[in-house]
């Protein structure tokens, strides 16, 4: 019997979110590597997790896999609020996967662009707006051009901000004059998609971010949004500076490869990604140890 929890309702999206990696043993989720993995960072002061995101994987991922994940998930951390990943491209399919996760408890569902297809801007609003109408959870836009081959205007975004469950958007649009639009017009949560940007999107208003670095330093990832948030900029500058090497190292082969050589290192799950995922090359695990080090020295 799957967990199921009632979601908030008024959403609050600040805060950290930490996208998920899926640990896999000899070609199956390692459910047991999952819990373990969220029982290290659900006290850490996270907002919650982002499940079947990107960064776990999820196009490798079959729908029983998905929910299963997200079952273990709620069972890690029954208190902690998750995101679904979404993505697709055929509406009809989108809507019936919208409602079957409709009963689980989200308290939000990740949507970005339909990937590949590259529509006007027309067909963009008419996509998303399809979805909100049919969810029972709020919206958080994904606006991620390099993945889903289009970008979402400024204007676009906009008017999708009228819609009553269309309360968020995760930022990878790489234009800081939309976000500062975003942030200024304040009808969605603004949060940071792209690691090395968190810092600065957060400081121009921003409410937090969604970072797979964060598996990493998760603390230290957390103090620095809280110290952003109570204005204490050169305390937050002086925590944030040693985290960029960290961050452009995770990020120096196809995410979630180094993140997991990682957490294989540490022992909490199997170095073992599906296809066409690969390991990441041994040098960078030298190379991310020895930042790991460097943060942890006084």
């Amino acid at each position: 019997m799957r967990v199921q929890h009632t979601p908030h309702r008024s959403p609050d999206f600040s805060g950290l979110w930490v996208p998920l990696i899926t640990p896999f043993r000899d070609g199956a989720v390692d459910h047991p590597a999952l819990a373990r993995l969220i029982e290290r960072l659900a006290p850490t002061g996270i907002a919650g997790f982002v499940v079947c995101g990107s960064t776990g994987e999820a196009a490798a991922l079959d729908e029983d896999e998905q929910l299963a994940v997200l079952d273990t998930v709620a069972r890690a951390a029954p208190s902690m609020p998750r995101i679904m990943g979404f993505s697709g491209y055929h509406l009809g399919k989108a809507l019936a996967w919208v409602r079957r996760l409709g009963a689980l408890g989200l308290a939000g569902l990740l949507v970005p662009a339909p990937s590949y297809i590259r529509p006007s801007q027309g067909g963009i609003q008419d996509w998303f707006t399809a979805i909100a109408d049919a969810s029972a959870m709020p919206i958080v836009i994904y606006d991620i051009p390099y993945r889903t081959g289009i970008s979402i205007t400024r204007d676009t975004l906009l008017e999708l901000a009228a819609h009553p469950r269309i309360r968020a958007i995760k930022d990878c649009g790489g234009d800081m004059a939309k976000t500062r639009a975003l942030i200024e017009d304040g009808r969605l949560q603004v949060l940071a998609g792209e690691d090395a940007q968190m810092f600065g999107t957060v400081a121009e208003g921003g409410v937090g971010a969604i970072a797979a670095s964060a598996h990493a330093q998760t603390a230290r990832f957390v103090s620095v949004l809280r110290l952003l948030g109570e204005e204490r900029l050169k305390e937050a500058r002086a925590l944030w500076q040693p985290l960029l090497p960290l961050i452009e190292a995770l990020f120096a082969d196809a995410n979630p490869g180094p993140i997991k050589a990682l957490l294989a290192h540490e022992g909490l799950i199997a170095d073992e990604l599906r296809p066409p995922m690969t390991r990441s090359p041994a040098n960078l695990l030298d190379r991310l140890l020895e930042i790991q080090s460097a943060i942890s020295r006084p």
